[in-house]
């Protein structure tokens, strides 16, 4: 009933002012915005935070760069005591620099890699021995790290698909299962970060899909079991940042589509040839460039889950292009959402 309503005055949108096959040469004239009721853009109301935040700390993964590095200065500014979980810490390299330069007790590096289950374990034995009441626990724990990539299908290698999950999906369930004893202690949050395209499909990009997917699945029944503990659980889904993480440059897309052509099997190189390859690298090159530059919509919906003492369970902060095609992907006919953004 409720998507009935709210579908009817979302289809009074024009479909060729939204051009939406191709969202890069859209008419886009605001870059966020929100119904009444709903905030796809990610700005949530501050109606009641919990207290004695100075005292909480917090986890995050993936602080080297991106929305990880900024949310841990954000969560620093807001009193926390940040663990700031740094992938590139042993080699000096990556934010963990400008992290330790802001000489703060309260801001403290760690080094993590989510894919090496003893570097997780010895990241929860240094937090649990330098909290001030491990009894008390950990308030939070965000899970941040990811990775991405691109390829058709028939393009991707299986070691490809594997990368991605091991990181993304699989990173984010052995980091919480170690954390998971001191976060119930403390009657915590889980902060899963996963993104638009773990609600809908896209070509060329299973392998992120899949992982996101995943998250969110995971997200749901972590949820479900940890409510009788107390421990609250929130799904982050950021739409198209990638102007603002740098997750894709040219020079690193092609390195992967080089990679990729060298490694394909001769009969996908035949059936598909290179022109078609090469037309396929080039879209992905569109996007470089695309998206929001501001990443304040998803560091505050983290926060807001860390904070608020009624946390959402999901966050949607993108702009509106994606809000709507979101929608419009999960909640109406599959025949008609591949004729608008498919086919």
């Amino acid at each position: 009933m409720l998507a009935t309503k709210l579908s009817r005055p979302l289809l009074k949108f024009s479909v060729k002012a939204l051009n939406f096959k191709n969202p890069g040469d859209g008419f886009r004239p605001v870059q966020r915005f929100c119904f009444p009721l709903l905030s796809p853009c990610g700005t949530r109301s501050y109606a009641s935070e919990v207290d004695q935040i100075g005292s909480r700390a917090v986890l995050i993964t993936g602080c080297d760069s991106g929305f990880g590095f900024a949310l841990a200065k954000h969560l620093h500014t807001k009193g926390f005591i940040v663990y700031a979980g740094c992938l590139q810490k042993d080699k000096g390299d990556g934010g963990s620099k400008d992290l330790d330069n802001m000489n703060s007790d309260r801001m403290r590096t760690v080094q993590l890699n989510v894919c090496d289950s003893k570097e997780v374990d010895r990241a929860v034995e240094h937090v649990n021995s330098s909290l001030e009441d491990p009894e008390k626990g950990l308030w939070g724990l965000v899970n941040n790290a990811g990775i991405s990539t691109f390829g058709e299908v028939e393009f991707t290698s299986m070691d490809t698909y594997m990368e991605v999950a091991e990181v993304n999906l699989w990173g984010t369930v052995r980091t919480t299962k170690a954390f998971l004893p001191l976060i119930r202690r403390s009657k915590g949050r889980v902060v899963n970060i996963s993104s638009m395209m773990g609600r809908m499909g896209s070509p060329a990009r299973s392998p992120y899909c899949i992982t996101k997917f995943g998250v969110e699945a995971f997200s749901d029944c972590l949820r479900y079991e940890m409510q009788p503990q107390g421990v609250m659980v929130s799904i982050v889904e950021p739409g198209n940042f990638i102007a603002a993480t740098n997750l894709y440059s040219p020079e690193r897309i092609k390195a992967i589509a080089d990679k990729m052509w060298d490694e394909l099997p001769e009969i996908v190189r035949k059936d598909y040839g290179r022109k078609y390859f090469d037309e396929q690298v080039s879209k992905m090159e569109t996007y470089c460039n695309s998206g929001s530059t501001d990443t304040s919509p998803v560091i505050e919906s983290v926060a807001h889950a860390l904070t608020s003492t009624t946390p959402y369970t999901r966050y949607h902060p993108m702009d509106y292009y994606w809000w709507l095609r979101m929608q419009i992907m999960t909640h109406m006919p599959a025949a008609i959402s591949d004729r608008l953004y498919v086919y």
